[in-house]
């Protein structure tokens, strides 16, 4: 395994990697999986207190230099799993997702939690080839 660190996302707040490579085996691939990002500002880790969909962007934009710093994309993306305080903002953050991702479209999962560390309203996670 090998972890992924990069400067361009939030650094963890815990015990955690921003991403980790599992290696493929035989031809396949191997897998990075991140862990959930939330809207906080690289260079600050200051919490966006802002709208579902600035909030959603910012996560996409932290989830962006993960990937990068993997060495893959979007389009590589297999599933996402969003985590939401409200479901009533689904079709907001859809949209930006929606935007954002261009023609990928990974699996995904929605799910509304009770809360979100620091007072997040959206958490995103992903599965990638690398």
């Amino acid at each position: 395994m090998k972890s992924i660190t990069t400067k361009s996302a939030p650094a963890a707040i815990g015990p955690y990697s921003q991403g980790v490579i599992s290696p493929g085996f035989f031809t396949s691939p191997g897998l990075l999986f991140t862990s959930g990002q939330i809207p906080l500002v690289p260079e600050t880790m200051e919490l966006i207190e802002g709208s579902i969909e600035e909030q959603t962007q910012q996560v996409l934009n932290n989830l962006d230099a993960v990937l990068a710093k993997a060495g893959t994309s979007w389009n590589r993306v297999v599933k996402t799993i969003v985590f939401l305080t409200d479901l009533a903002d689904f079709s907001k953050m859809n949209a930006i997702y929606e935007k954002h991702l261009g023609n990928a479209r990974p699996a995904r999962s929605t799910v509304q939690v009770a809360a979100l560390p620091r007072g997040a309203k959206i958490e995103i996670e992903l599965i990638a080839e690398v």
